[in-house]
């Protein structure tokens, strides 16, 4: 019989391969209707950002948050892929030489080196709005409101006041704009909740969408999300500290030597662990009216917390 991480582990790795499947139709040079055409070399770029590669926790998350609500698996693989298209696109962007100017990415040439720096601007941009094309689709849920929910609640997570917003704010916390200034814990966190937690905690508040959650319920899966949304920056940056490049599929050592607003920096290697430990006991505790049906968001909790790559 497996344990809880066996059966965390094969739950994820299927929830994978399902959206690689979608992913390689979504990504096909079949050219839809009311398009023009698909250019060979920009379909190419977006499935070299965007295929091979990832655990595909995002919408992992959908898929399971969605389970609690006993929605349709098909249904939230779509609109998991959709926010992966957003993740993929961010990914991209942020190895950009003007950005964070890194050659590697789940172990491959980033997607400027493996083709040039104006496709990979393009396949990022391309892969951001069909990201709204698929959320958009019948195939996420029938009902119009629940799409209006999930793209509205989309675009917030990964615009000006989320996700594009927190890297503005890591850039300037670098010194890019004006003279470099520490930044005190709360405001590490604010940046990290906006740069990588905002979708994060979107793939969790996506399926308690799909499944027309009470109002209460929608706070507290948002809670867990925004729980492991912080815990997952902060294991990145202390594997940034300790993990190897082999191991990570990019370079190491790289917020430290950039002098980024980080929570290890701020707290120490110790501190950044307690905080890891309070995270996950606070997503736990976030999922308490589901009981043991959220055992794997639980489990989930815990892989972020512990994951070495």
């Amino acid at each position: 019989m497996k344990n809880d991480t066996a059966r965390f582990t094969d739950r994820l790795a299927a929830t994978a391969r399902d959206i690689e499947t979608l992913l390689d139709r979504l990504l096909s040079p079949a050219v839809l209707s009311s398009e023009t055409a698909r250019p060979p070399r920009l379909v190419a770029a977006m499935r070299h950002a965007a295929l091979d590669g990832g655990k595909r926790l995002r919408p992992f998350l959908v898929v399971e948050t969605a389970a609690l609500f006993d929605v349709d698996r098909a249904g939230a693989l779509m609109a998991g892929a959709a926010l992966e298209l957003i993740h993929c696109y961010s990914l991209v962007h942020d190895d950009l030489p003007a950005m964070d100017n890194d050659d590697l990415r789940r172990g491959r040439p980033t997607v400027h080196k493996a083709f040039d720096d104006a496709t990979a601007i393009l396949a990022g941009d391309a892969l951001l709005t069909l990201a709204f094309d698929v959320m958009a689709r019948t195939e996420v849920h029938p009902d119009d409101a629940v799409r209006t929910a999930l793209v509205l609640e989309l675009a917030r997570a990964s615009g000006l006041g989320g996700m594009a917003g927190g890297q503005m704010l890591d850039l300037a916390a670098e010194g890019r704009f004006d003279n470099k200034r520490a930044l005190g814990e709360k405001e590490i966190v604010t940046l990290q909740a906006m740069k990588t937690g905002a979708l994060i905690r979107f793939a969790c508040s996506a399926g308690a969408i799909l499944g027309k959650a009470d109002t209460t319920t929608r706070a507290n899966i948002a809670r867990y999300g925004s729980a492991i949304g912080q815990a997952f920056q902060v294991a990145d940056d202390l594997l940034d500290v300790e993990g190897d490049a082999k191991t990570l599929g990019k370079a190491s050592g790289k917020d430290a030597a950039a002098g980024k607003a980080t929570l290890v920096a701020a707290l120490g290697v110790d501190g950044a662990r307690d905080r890891l430990n309070e995270l996950v006991a606070e997503a736990s505790a976030a999922l308490a009216s589901f009981g043991e049906k959220s055992d794997t968001l639980r489990a989930a909790a815990r892989f972020i917390a512990e994951r070495k790559a």
